[in-house]
């Protein structure tokens, strides 16, 4: 499966960086594919080596003004001209998506895919990660848009939320059938 990991690139603690070792591990022994944003650095670096240490393949898609950020030796490596064009290219080269911790630019990219399954325009699985807490704001905030009526399709038809690295990629697996 190539699975696309939405993630940041900055430096972070232990409390991020250890259940992101362990999802690219399991990401990499379970011989599936990261489609990331390209980056050598922080968080992005941290899943990277994770994965290409543990057998998994690496796909990424940087953007011109990130190019020398873009990590040497992926098995493949895509520049698009902008922030766009990366996110629909990473959306495209993907059979599932993980949200990972991060900011700005990964709610940007969240939201697009949530976007697009409420409407119908992909329905590749979707799962928030929600490492040590993280993301429990969004989710009550994503439950009070289902509940107050924003939301066409049932939140559990948009995103799976998984506390812990195996859940998430047990829940990609068992909607591809792969056991």
């Amino acid at each position: 499966m190539r699975i696309c990991v939405f993630l940041s690139a900055a430096d972070l603690d232990e409390r991020y960086t250890g259940p992101a070792k362990e999802f690219a591990e399991l990401l990499g022994k379970g011989g599936h594919t990261l489609v990331w944003g390209g980056s050598d650095v922080g968080l992005m670096k941290v899943v990277a080596d994770g994965v290409q240490e543990a057998g998994g393949r690496l796909l990424g898609v940087s953007v011109d003004f990130l190019a020398d950020r873009a990590r040497e030796g992926a098995d493949e490596m895509v520049i698009a001209k902008d922030l766009a064009e990366r996110k629909r290219l990473l959306l495209e080269k993907a059979d599932a998506v993980v949200i990972m911790v991060g900011g700005t630019g990964t709610l940007d990219e969240a939201t697009e895919i949530l976007e697009l399954k409420k409407h119908g325009h992909t329905d590749k699985p979707v799962v928030l990660l929600n490492t040590a807490g993280f993301y429990d704001g969004l989710r009550e905030q994503f439950r009070r848009m289902e509940d107050e009526g924003f939301l066409p399709r049932p939140l559990t038809e948009l995103v799976f939320f998984a506390e812990e690295p195996v859940g998430a990629l047990a829940y990609l697996e068992e909607s591809q059938g792969i056991e």
